[in-house]
C-alpha cells in the first residue's frame, strides 16, 4: 500500500484554500478562476490520494459514461499535464501543501524520459519536470530534461530536417493513410524541451534540431491565409513532401482548430527562444486567421474544426481557446505597437472560459476544471468532454495573466 504524502487535515486545506496566500483580485474572473481551480483540483487530488494501490493515478478525461474519471500511464502523451497543473496551482496560490503532491505526481512519470516511440516526450517531460525545476532545486530534474531531449532527438530525420511525429507500424491507421514520415503541427510544442536542453548543456545540437524542424514546418505546413495543415508526410531521406493531410480535422484542407492553436503557441515560443521575427510573424498570421474566421463564435471558444459542416451545432474545443489565450498573453509582452490588443483578446477568452458555460461545478465533469473540449472527433474519441491539457493551458494562462498584472 502506498504512503500518502498528504494528511486529511492538509487535504482539507488544499480543497478549501485556507492555507493559501491571498490571490490577485484585480479581475473578478481571475479570482473566480483560481478559486474554482482550487476546488476542482482539490477534489481530483482527494480521489487520487484515496486510491489504495501502489500506482499514482494520472487523470486525463472522463470515461465513456462521462461520470467516472479516466486515467493514463506515464508514456501516454497527456501524462505531463496533470503534474504540471498542480505546479501551476501552487504558483497561483502559494499553498505549500501542494509541493510534495506535485513532486510525487511528477516523479511518477519519470520513466517517460527514455521514450523514443513518439514525439510527445516534450509535452510529457517539459510540462511536468520543466515546471518542477522552477520550484524544486534538484539537479536530477535537469538530467531528466536532457535525457528526454536525447530521446526526442532520436526521431530527427536529418535528410528531411524534421522530427518524425508518429511511427508507421503495420496495420496502424497511419499506415492506412499511406504515410512514410508524418509530421504533425502539434510537434512544434515539443521543441521547447530541445531549447531548454541546449541551455542546460551548452550543446547547440538540440537548438539546431529545433530550428531545423521549425523552419521546415514553416516552409511546408502553412497555407497562404495563415492556416496550417495538420499532417505533412515527408520522404525522410530527401525532405520531399509526399502528402498534406489531416489526422484529427474534418478534412485535409480544413482548419482543425487545435492545430491552429499549436501553431500560434509553438511559433510564439520559438520567437522567444531564438529572437527570429519570422516565427512571431507566423504566430500572428495564424492568430489573425482564427480571429477573423467567419465561423469564430461570439464567445471566442472555437469549434473543433473551423470548417466543420454542422456549424453552429458542432462541438466546441475549450482546449483550443485556452492554448491561444496562454500564447496571446506571452505575445502581449513582446515589443509590438498593438501588444495590448492581444492581452485584451486573451482576457475575453479567459473570462468566457471561467463562466458557468465552460467552468465546471464540483458535482460534474469528472473533477476537471473546464467543460466542452474535443479530442479527436474523426476517431470518435473524447467528444465534448473535459481534457487535462485544456485545464493545463487554462491554468498557465491564469498564471501568465497574474504575472502580467504584477
Amino acid at each position: 500500500m502506498k504512503v500518502n504524502l498528504i494528511s486529511g487535515a492538509l487535504l482539507a486545506l488544499v480543497i478549501s484554500g485556507c492555507a493559501t496566500k491571498p490571490t490577485d483580485t484585480s479581475n473578478d474572473w481571475q479570482t473566480q478562476g483560481v478559486e474554482n481551480a482550487k476546488t476542482m483540483m482539490g477534489l481530483q487530488i482527494e480521489a487520487i490520494e484515496a486510491d489504495t494501490t501502489d500506482r499514482v493515478l494520472n487523470p486525463v478525461s472522463t470515461s465513456v459514461n462521462r461520470f467516472n474519471t479516466a486515467y493514463c500511464g506515464p508514456t501516454d502523451w497527456r501524462s505531463g499535464f496533470f503534474p504540471g497543473s498542480v505546479w501551476y496551482l501552487y504558483e497561483l496560490t502559494g499553498d505549500s501543501t501542494l509541493v510534495p503532491l506535485a513532486t510525487k505526481y511528477t516523479e511518477a512519470i519519470s520513466e517517460a524520459q527514455n521514450l523514443t516511440s513518439h514525439h510527445d516526450i516534450g509535452f510529457i517531460i517539459n510540462c511536468s519536470f520543466g515546471n518542477a525545476r522552477r520550484f524544486v532545486n534538484k539537479e536530477k530534474y535537469d538530467s531528466v530534461l536532457v535525457t528526454a531531449a536525447n530521446s526526442l532527438s532520436t526521431r530527427f530525420r536529418p535528410g528531411a530536417g524534421v522530427i518524425q511525429s508518429w511511427n508507421v507500424s503495420p496495420g496502424s491507421w497511419q499506415e492506412k493513410k499511406g504515410w512514410t514520415c508524418p509530421v504533425i503541427i502539434d510537434n512544434m510544442m515539443n521543441l521547447e524541451l530541445l531549447f531548454e536542453a541546449s541551455k542546460l548543456t551548452g550543446d547547440s545540437t538540440y537548438y539546431n534540431i529545433a530550428v531545423s524542424h521549425a523552419d521546415k514546418t514553416l516552409q511546408e505546413h502553412f497555407r497562404e491565409d495563415g492556416s496550417t495543415f495538420h499532417v505533412i508526410d515527408y520522404n525522410p531521406e530527401t525532405g520531399e513532401v509526399l502528402n498534406r493531410n489531416t489526422g484529427q480535422g474534418y478534412s485535409d484542407d480544413s482548419a482543425w482548430a487545435r492545430g491552429q492553436a499549436w501553431a500560434i503557441y509553438g511559433y510564439t515560443m520559438c520567437f522567444r527562444e531564438t529572437g527570429d521575427k519570422k516565427y512571431l510573424d507566423q504566430a500572428l498570421k495564424t492568430f489573425d486567421f482564427m480571429k477573423n474566421h467567419e465561423n469564430m463564435p461570439a464567445d471566442l471558444i472555437p469549434y473543433w474544426d473551423m470548417d466543420a459542416p454542422g456549424i453552429p451545432y458542432e462541438p466546441r474545443d475549450a482546449s483550443t481557446a485556452a492554448i491561444i489565450a496562454s500564447a496571446l498573453y506571452e505575445i502581449s509582452t513582446f515589443p509590438l505597437e498593438n501588444a495590448e490588443s492581444y492581452r485584451d483578446y486573451a482576457d475575453q477568452i479567459m473570462e468566457n472560459l471561467t463562466s458557468d458555460n465552460y467552468s465546471a461545478k464540483p458535482d460534474e465533469n469528472g473533477r476537471f476544471i473546464l467543460k466542452h473540449s474535443t479530442g479527436s472527433l474523426p476517431h470518435k474519441s473524447e467528444i465534448d468532454v473535459p481534457l487535462n491539457y485544456a485545464d493545463y493551458y487554462y491554468l498557465e494562462a491564469l498564471t501568465r495573466k497574474r504575472n502580467l498584472n504584477r
